[in-house]
């Protein structure tokens, strides 16, 4: 079943069936119980008339027996002392027998005369004030039989002869009504499931519509490949609503990705076709003319075609989600070994490592490109002065590169950190590079779990604060 409404009227209607079974069984059981028991109790009235008048002293043949409750009265010995005029068979009393037994013989006066004269009490009779006895029987009356409450109540006569008075309730009328409502209920159980599965069939069919209006709008932006398309979002503040918001900022930010990878790949493009084509050229005048080769051109473009590929080999391990190590860098050793190699510098960068820990977790390699990316940038930019600072403040080591050059607009502070993006004052292709490393550098500080910021320095020149999570001590 791969329907999500006919699993959910499935489900529903199962369980309802289920609760309804229960409350069924339930009421069943209680209406038995309430007509049980008053059957019980109309069944023990009839048994206390009756031994009422046999502690008032009325004989069997006295007695006034309702024939819609058959009686039966027993001795101790069990012998059928007093029956129903119309009963025939009975069951469930303990005794099966409706005919009337002769009771045993009187004493004679003379086996009185002790008895008389030990000065006791005359006997009394009584009726027990105990809780009768129930069970359930049959009784035949007048060649119908049919199912009966019993109760027996013990009464003892003036004779001091105690008697068993079985007294008979019909359970017809419990039983015609348990009928009653079991048939009700099982004729219309079956409707009020049909019921409830075909309204939960429409609700989750008018609920689930969006959902279709989504996957049809999916499907239609896969078979046409055009991101711009969003998917329709229901004005309900439900979870439906939710997962068309989530699927639209999903189709947003893949729209962006895929964006960023058709610019990222063009604009490669376009940056290596400049020296590959200038890097033949001289190849081809220098095949044809030796004595006109520009060796150290060649040597340039190679070495601007080498680093140009060794960016975009970074930034697609970064795109692919490649995660930093977890190596202790100190970062304070990291920027003195960079500093140190740039002896080709035009301007030498001044050094402040602030004393104490300065370490974090991550890539050395990595964040060794960051740095070096920052100097270069700074080195390119400034006129006289470039400064490097690395300090801990709270839980963070922070790395300041500043530069006294014409610094960077605050209108193009987030915008330096594109791909392949150049001011205008350093859009030369010679002095400004491919305009990867400020995006390499924020890339990595943000798959470090840190940032990468630009302002305005003291002097007016362009400030790189690059701030990083202290490595925890064990």
């Amino acid at each position: 079943m791969r329907s999500v409404r006919a699993r959910a009227a499935l489900g529903a209607t199962l369980v309802v069936a289920v609760a309804l079974a229960a409350a069924g069984l339930a009421v069943l059981l209680v209406l038995r119980g309430n007509l049980t028991d008053r059957a019980g109790l109309e069944a023990e009235v009839t048994a206390r008339e009756v031994a009422g008048e046999l502690a008032l002293g009325a004989t069997y043949a006295e007695l006034d027996l309702d024939d819609d409750h058959p009686v039966q009265v027993t001795d101790e010995e069990g012998r059928v002392v007093a029956v129903s005029k119309d009963l025939e068979a009975i069951s469930g009393t303990g005794t099966a027998g409706v005919v009337r037994v002769p009771p045993a013989p009187a004493p004679s006066p003379g086996d009185d005369d002790d008895d008389d004269d030990d000065g006791s009490d005359p006997p009394r009779s009584e009726v027990s004030t105990d809780s009768p006895d129930f069970t359930n029987g049959t009784a035949t009356v007048d060649g119908e039989k049919a199912d009966y409450r019993f109760a027996a109540v013990e009464v003892t006569t003036e004779e001091d002869v105690t008697l068993t008075v079985h007294a008979g309730a019909p359970l017809a009328d419990e039983q015609e009504a348990v009928n009653t409502v079991r048939t009700s209920m099982l004729t219309g159980l079956p409707v009020m499931l049909l019921v409830v599965a075909g309204v939960t069939w429409l609700v989750t069919r008018r609920a689930l519509r969006p959902v279709e209006g989504i996957r049809r709008e999916l499907a239609a932006i896969t078979a046409s490949e055009d991101l711009g398309r969003r998917v329709p979002e229901p004005d309900s503040r439900d979870e439906i609503a939710r997962l068309a918001r989530t699927t639209n900022e999903t189709l947003t930010v893949l729209e962006a990705s895929v964006d960023r990878q058709r610019r990222f790949v063009a604009d490669a493009s376009h940056e290596l076709r400049s020296p590959i084509a200038s890097l033949r050229t001289q190849l081809e005048v220098g095949a044809a003319h030796p004595e006109l080769l520009d060796l150290p051109g060649a040597v340039t473009d190679t070495v601007r075609l080498q680093v140009l590929a060794a960016d975009l080999l970074l930034l697609a391990r970064l795109d692919a989600g490649e995660r930093p190590g977890r190596t202790a860098v100190d970062l304070g050793a990291l920027v003195r070994e960079e500093v140190s190699q740039r002896t080709a510098d035009r301007i030498a960068p001044q050094v402040s490592v602030q004393d104490g820990s300065l370490e974090v977790a991550g890539s050395r390699g990595q964040l060794a490109r960051v740095v070096g990316n920052l100097l270069d940038n700074a080195e390119r930019h400034a006129e006289r002065s470039v400064a490097v600072s690395v300090r801990a403040e709270r839980d963070e080591v922070l790395v300041e590169v500043t530069d006294d050059g014409p610094g960077v607009p605050e209108a193009e502070q987030d915008r330096i950190f594109e791909r392949f993006v150049r001011l205008d004052d350093a859009r030369s292709r010679d002095d400004g590079g491919a305009g990867l490393g400020l995006a390499i550098a924020r890339d990595v500080a943000d798959r470090h779990g840190g940032t990468l910021t630009v302002g305005t320095a003291p002097s007016g020149g362009a400030r790189f604060t690059l701030r990083l999570p202290g490595r925890e001590r064990p």
